[in-house]
């Protein structure tokens, strides 16, 4: 899944590591969501758009080659 976390955490002038405070979570988890390595749990990701101040689907969407073969 992609995302939109880390530009909306340098435009704020925020670390992994500020972001991950404000979320209780650890760096290595931020970096691993930013990366797309780790898709993050539903109250996760509502956690987050709630630190960012945007919606859910303002922040993640799926990624353009996981389209469903018809």
């Amino acid at each position: 899944m992609k995302n939109r976390l880390r530009e909306l955490r340098v435009v704020r002038r925020w670390s992994q590591t500020d972001l991950a405070d404000r979320l209780d979570v650890s760096r290595q988890t931020i970096y691993a969501i930013e990366t797309g390595r780790y898709d993050p749990s539903l109250p996760l990701a509502f956690k987050i758009a709630a630190v960012f101040g945007e919606p859910i689907e303002g922040l993640f969407f799926p990624d353009e080659d996981t389209d469903s073969a018809t």
